[in-house]
């Protein structure tokens, strides 16, 4: 219905709060995707702080850098991101794997961005937005500051995994592969939004803020659901691996409750995967945990799929 228009007086303390968010704005938006000094924390190891106009804040990123990355200054890199999953940080992979001794001689940048306090690095409905850091900010400060080449793979657990299904799904070509291990990859699957309000509500967050109401913001689930968004995956190597959890598993039954609880969810992501004619390598164990202990060989597992994604030997 057509409305009149109405003019309103605007006081000049009202135009000067505006202008001053507006410079904020600015200042944050030059800021985005700008590594500060980085901080050495292995052999071929650093820290780097990136400014983030997507998340509102500067955000930690820890790099693994090629050997020969200061004597070969001409050359570029290919990336391989790996995140990390709920109740952890970005230093979980060297913390709980060798993965700088495994890429030790291997040409390429390993880079593990933050992904928040639940590991859901997703566009929050009101909250940051984990996605645009991940996916925009982060490769663009690696393009710039350290030689990165478009050539992109991706891999996770819990969290982590459904990190890196949600990216390659949502933004196709944006990775050459993806690998999740005992990732959330259906959602929606039953007991699922459950598990996720649960996870967001540990971090003392409202479960709301994620992605609203699984019933009511239904449309904004399906949007962010890696299984709802398989199409988005076709032509894209992909490996997917998770454990039954207590059924076959060894009585430690936090862990092994976790990973029954994402069974149905992977086996149903996979299905579509096939309806769809999508190829998946899966690698479903009997038993198994929610743990570094399984996710440690998975990694291994799929690196000859990685490697030949990024162009290196295996």
């Amino acid at each position: 219905m057509p409305h009149r228009h109405r003019t309103t007086a605007i006081s000049r303390r009202t135009v000067t709060k505006a202008a001053a968010a507006a410079g904020l704005a600015a200042l944050l938006g030059a800021a985005a995707g700008t590594a500060r000094a980085a901080t050495q924390v292995g052999a071929r190891t650093f820290d780097v702080s990136v400014g983030s106009a997507a998340l509102g804040r500067s955000a930690p990123v820890r790099l693994i850098l090629p050997s020969g990355f200061d004597s070969q200054t001409g050359r570029t890199y290919p990336v391989l991101y790996l995140l990390h999953g709920a109740h952890d940080d970005y230093t979980s992979w060297t913390r709980e794997t060798d993965i700088e001794a495994f890429t030790e001689g291997r040409d390429l940048i390993v880079a593990m961005p933050d992904g928040g306090p639940t590991g859901i690095p997703s566009a929050w409905l009101s909250g940051p937005d984990y996605e645009t850091f991940q996916l925009t900010e982060v490769p663009a400060m690696l393009a710039r500051d350290y030689r990165a080449s478009g050539v992109r793979a991706v891999a996770g657990v819990s969290t982590g995994g459904y990190g890196a299904m949600a990216h390659a799904a949502r933004h196709p070509g944006a990775f050459r592969a993806a690998a999740s291990y005992s990732g959330i990859l259906d959602t929606t699957a039953l007991g699922v939004p459950t598990l996720v309000d649960a996870i967001v509500a540990r971090e003392n967050l409202s479960p709301l803020s994620l992605w609203g109401n699984p019933v009511l913001n239904v449309l904004t689930w399906r949007d962010f659901n890696p299984r709802a968004r398989a199409e988005g995956l076709r032509g894209t190597p992909l490996y997917v691996s998770g454990g039954s959890g207590v059924v076959g598993g060894t009585g430690d039954w936090l862990p092994e409750a976790l990973e029954s609880a994402l069974w149905p969810s992977a086996h149903s992501f996979t299905s579509t995967l096939n309806r769809l004619g999508i190829a998946v390598t899966t690698h479903f164990y009997s038993g198994g945990g929610h743990s570094w202990a399984y996710w440690k060989p998975e990694f291994a597992a799929s690196w000859p799929m990685l490697a030949g994604a990024l162009g290196l030997p295996e």
